[in-house]
């Protein structure tokens, strides 16, 4: 059988279609997850898992590969899914993390309302390569940003890069990832 293929250029398998069948579209807009991106723009409805206070749980995942770590990413590509990121998460294993996938390059911000996990955020370009990290704390809402403009950040728990060595100019692989 064949994979959605979504419009940033990496497939997830069949069991990601979601809702009546209709295939997962990345969004173009250049809001960023964990919580919002500063952007100045007025603030959009916040999703429904966000207005319950219950962290997604139930998105589409993908593997990736960092020099010989595996990551298994929950992939936050629509707008509501960016939004809420990791909010109102408790825990997450140390492999996991979460993958903010953007249409186009910008520089991507973060902050950390209503996340309670100590992150690492990576900002990602095109080709795989860490252009920059970023330690985020708790319920903090200081912008964090990338470095240059990039199409993806990656969520880990807070030291899973530092403990590993891993540091800006590091390449992820992956389906996200190949041209």
């Amino acid at each position: 059988m064949r994979h959605p293929t979504f419009r940033l250029g990496f497939t997830l398998p069949l069991s990601v279609r979601r809702l009546s069948g209709l295939y997962l579209l990345a969004c173009a807009l250049p809001l960023a997850g964990t919580a919002l991106a500063r952007t100045g723009a007025p603030a959009a409805p916040a999703p429904a898992a966000a207005v319950q206070g219950q962290p997604q749980m139930d998105l589409p995942r993908t593997e990736m590969r960092i020099g010989m770590y595996r990551i298994d990413a929950q992939v936050a590509h629509t707008y509501e899914s960016r939004q809420t990121g990791l909010m109102f998460r408790r825990q997450m294993p140390a492999h996991e993390g979460m993958l903010f996938a953007f249409a186009q390059p910008g520089v991507q911000c973060f902050w950390m309302r209503n996340t309670v996990l100590p992150l690492t955020a990576a900002f990602v370009a095109d080709d795989g390569t860490i252009v920059n990290l970023a330690d985020m704390k708790p319920l903090d809402e200081t912008s964090h940003c990338s470095a240059k403009p990039v199409r993806f950040v990656l969520e880990m728990n807070q030291g899973w890069f530092a403990q590993r060595g891993i540091q800006a100019g590091a390449k992820l692989s992956g389906e996200a990832f190949k041209p």
